[in-house]
């Protein structure tokens, strides 16, 4: 097992993909830019953290979490960019919406 995988925010950041692509086969047609960015974003935080934990510098692993954490609030105003487009159902963008401030005030912590 990678040292990682014990975090609880990964747990939680390798939830979110799993959610994201869940709303992305909601999107009618034409939304195909923000499906795609969606699916990045989600993407890009649990691996942030992962790359981060390979880091040897305190520097370093702050920065990748950072970076996640910049992904996470990423797909934060993508869910709101969904609501007001009216695109997918509210209680999943809320669901994923929690999970995302979870995420996110784990990562703030670990930035500090």
């Amino acid at each position: 097992m990678f040292s990682f995988e014990n975090l609880d925010v990964y747990k939680c950041a390798i939830q979110f993909p799993a959610q994201a692509s869940t709303m992305v086969g909601t999107l009618p047609s034409g939304h195909a830019a923000l499906a795609d960015q969606l699916k990045r974003a989600s993407l890009s935080v649990p691996l942030d953290i992962a790359e981060g934990s390979g880091r040897t510098g305190q520097s370093d692993l702050r920065r990748h979490h950072a970076i996640a954490r910049g992904s996470a609030i990423e797909c934060a105003a993508i869910l709101d960019a969904c609501r007001v487009l009216g695109l997918g159902r509210g209680d999943r963008i809320e669901e994923a919406r929690t999970l995302l401030e979870r995420i996110v005030s784990m990562l703030s912590k670990m930035c500090r």
